[in-house]
């Protein structure tokens, strides 16, 4: 298994030298190169998708969201709750924009994006409750959207990976709303780093352990709260009794062991599991969908677990891409 020639090039990009990686930058200014880094690698929005910024009206803690929805398509529609990556410490509703917006062309969808609180001005378990209350939200509020509380997903990739499947879980344990899909690009979900791909691909990548380390500490500054499951999902008590999981990997990512570590134990505790691993790509490549053509591919894998899942269709497969 090599690193595919887009990801060759664009790692020679990111680390030219002269260029400082994440973890050796302030807060704001990495959320300035992050949004850069974003702005520079990703596709236009759709344009054929409407949007409609908001406010989730969280007394004490309002959050912005940004609606998006095909404007071919009327009356209410199914919807996925979007959460960004970025280590829970950088990251917006603008880097993902073009992501959201062709996620719901795609699937035929609504897609609700949250700009949760990040750290580490608002540290763990801040984003967790943010996201678990813009879900029941959600679903309190799906007539004024015209979206069906019956049809709703969660999804998000990285750190928003880690806070969908923390807000399925949650559901499931509060009696919150139900949830048909949780869509998790190679999501975070052990905190602990103990696994092989940790040490296999901790250097010379977009996402490396020392950056990995970097945003741990400043959104889990207790050494302790790593094994919550709130930060590790795979270190819940059960995961029985979860929604069906498209799980959307790149095989050259120091996390991808623990994506599929989740999805072992999701198919071995009797959920339904579609695992997808795309060899070549490295972490984050799904939304730099301008150097990555394998990008492209991905979102329409993703489109289709969701199009599937609000249509009531089953996922059950293994595969590489």
């Amino acid at each position: 298994m090599s690193l595919h020639p887009q990801s060759i090039a664009f790692l020679e990009m990111i680390h030219r030298p002269g260029a400082r990686p994440f973890h050796e930058l302030g807060v704001a200014e990495a959320r300035r190169e992050s949004r850069k880094l974003y702005f520079a690698f990703r596709q236009p929005r759709r344009e054929t998708v409407m949007l409609r910024d908001l406010v989730i009206d969280r007394p004490g803690a309002p959050m912005d969201a940004r609606l998006y929805r095909p404007d071919e398509l009327a009356g209410t529609l199914p919807v996925l709750l979007f959460f960004h990556g970025g280590g829970w410490t950088v990251g917006d509703l603008d880097c993902y924009d073009s992501t959201c917006s062709e996620l719901a062309h795609q699937a035929g969808c609504a897609v609700l994006s949250v700009d949760y609180r990040l750290a580490p001005e608002h540290p763990f378990p801040a984003a967790v409750d943010d996201a678990c209350y813009a879900l029941s939200w959600l679903a309190d509020h799906a007539p004024s959207l015209s979206v069906d509380a019956a049809r709703i997903a969660v999804g998000g990739d990285s750190a928003g990976g880690n806070l969908a499947a923390v807000a399925a879980l949650h559901a499931r344990d509060s009696g919150g709303p139900p949830v048909c899909l949780q869509l998790l690009i190679y999501p975070s979900t052990d905190q602990r780093g103990e696994r092989p791909s940790h040490q296999r691909y901790a250097e010379n990548h977009l996402l490396t352990q020392s950056t990995i380390r970097h945003f741990q500490q400043c959104y889990m500054p207790k050494i302790t709260d790593y094994t919550d499951w709130r930060a590790s999902p795979l270190l819940a008590g059960h995961l029985s009794g979860l929604p069906p999981a498209y799980i959307l990997l790149a095989s050259h990512d120091p996390i991808a062991d623990d994506g599929a570590a989740y999805a072992e134990r999701l198919q071995r505790e009797g959920c339904e599991v579609d695992l997808v691993v795309y060899e070549g790509m490295i972490h984050g490549f799904f939304a730099l969908d301008r150097v990555f053509d394998t990008a492209a591919v991905a979102m329409r894998g993703a489109a289709r677990a969701l199009a599937g899942a609000f249509a009531g269709a089953s996922i059950v497969a293994n595969r590489k891409e």
